[in-house]
């Protein structure tokens, strides 16, 4: 959708399909497990051990009251009803009849204050749960992930980011470019993972062969953390050349096709799908544009419309597969947008009361965290922000986001160490 109504900062300069994404380069080494070949028997070997986590991330700053706080009948609850949903007493905005089925299987945090109505600064601390300082850079939710979860010897990355507009690439900070995100641009599998035409397997084995002889004469010699990150960035570069074919949503059968809907978005869904069965650590989805400062509920109903039965389906079919369980769903946004309607329908940037969908893995299903007030200009029950988010997140997959990370030496905490986890939220 070409989108007229954004703010006009840098962050919204480009198009939804125009995001540059990574080169499989140093971001390929990323991988590190078990085999896997995208199957519901392979996720069948994965359930009882392996955890996952799924973020959509809603770019742009979607509306929490046309979502997942909606407040009818007040002077800021605009022309949408709340509709029940499969939890009693839990009321969702209409515009997501068919989310609103699966929300026994997904919780709520309404109480999101993260002081913050900049775009990018905003992306920047929900994926990090960090502030953002000049000067300092914290790892992506990705990378962390894929550091604490990615099994040992697994030939595919373990932080994915299919783009479709919002943030461009997951960096991994002081984790090194092993955990940075792989873009999948339009979905498709990574740039330069097939072998070129020209070039025979009988060629491109010999070809590698004098290659792995040449690297270990030098590491001989000459051996360093460079050269060692090079050569297992190339090894694992082949691996995931070999299992191409994880990355072809095309294989997925016809009817899957029809029920995740064949817009952009609902094949990405499709593809996450994919990706989680075959032991991916960490996929995000992004999904664009609701700065809506104008035309507010238009284009809502439109940008939900297109979110709602992917998403929906996604879920279902993770939980009838049998993944759900050790797969963790957070829908984030950078923002939210305020209670107020300005005079061209829409609302503005808004970081002081807002919600997050968080559910499978070890979250509590049909959980609501927070509240707030009839209208919904602030928090009045348990303030948290994006700090909490995350540690939240990574302890329900079962990582103690309270330890730290030995990088070269020097301890890093996963987390940020003066926040925690929202504990009424993990079971």
């Amino acid at each position: 959708m070409r989108c007229t109504y954004a703010c006009g900062t840098a962050d919204h300069a480009l198009s939804r399909r125009s995001f540059v994404g990574g080169l499989l380069g140093g971001a390929v080494a990323a991988g590190l497990g078990a085999v896997c070949t995208g199957t519901p028997a392979i996720a069948d070997q994965l359930k009882s051990s392996q955890k996952r986590v799924l973020n959509i991330f809603l770019h742009g700053g979607v509306s929490q009251l046309e979502t997942w706080d909606p407040k009818p009948n007040t002077d800021t609850g605009g022309p949408f009803r709340a509709i029940p949903t499969s939890v009693p007493g839990m009321h969702i905005c209409e515009l997501l009849p068919f989310t609103a089925r699966q929300m026994h299987r997904l919780a709520i945090v309404r109480s999101l204050d993260t002081k913050n109505g900049d775009h990018g600064r905003g992306t920047v601390e929900m994926t990090t749960g960090r502030k953002q300082m000049p000067g300092t850079e914290y790892p992506h939710l990705g990378a962390v992930a894929a550091k604490a979860l990615t099994p040992d010897r697994f030939p595919l990355p373990g932080h994915i980011l299919i783009p479709a507009g919002g943030p461009g690439k997951g960096e991994a900070a002081y984790l090194g470019p092993k955990y940075d995100s792989v873009v999948l641009k339009d979905g498709k599998a990574p740039d330069n993972s097939e072998r070129p035409a020209g070039l025979s397997p009988e060629a491109d084995d010999r070809r590698n062969v004098l290659r792995m002889k040449a690297n270990d004469r030098f590491a001989g010699r000459r051996r360093t953390a460079d050269t060692d990150a090079y050569t297992f960035s190339y090894d694992q570069a082949l691996q995931l050349m070999a299992r191409r074919e994880v990355f072809d949503v095309t294989k997925e059968p016809a009817a899957d096709h029809d029920r995740y809907g064949k817009h952009e978005f609902g094949q990405h869904c499709l593809l996450a799908r994919r990706l989680l069965e075959s032991g991916v650590p960490f996929v995000q989805v992004n999904h664009s544009n609701y700065d809506t400062h104008y035309e507010n509920f238009d284009f809502h109903i439109e940008q939900l419309g297109e979110f709602d039965r992917p998403f929906a389906t996604l879920v279902a079919d993770l939980a009838d597969r049998g993944l759900l369980a050790d797969t963790l769903i957070c829908v984030m946004s950078e923002f939210g947008r305020t209670p107020r309607i300005n005079k061209n329908y829409g609302r503005d940037h808004w970081g002081t009361a807002w919600s997050v969908l968080l559910g499978g893995a070890g979250i509590k299903p049909g959980a609501i965290i927070g509240k707030t007030n009839d209208n919904g200009t602030q928090v009045t029950d348990r303030v948290v922000d994006h700090g909490h988010i995350f540690h939240t997140v990574l302890k329900g997959v079962g990582v103690n986001s309270k330890a730290e990370f030995d990088i070269g030496g020097r301890k890093f905490p996963i987390a940020d160490p003066a926040k925690d986890a929202i504990t009424e939220l993990i079971a």
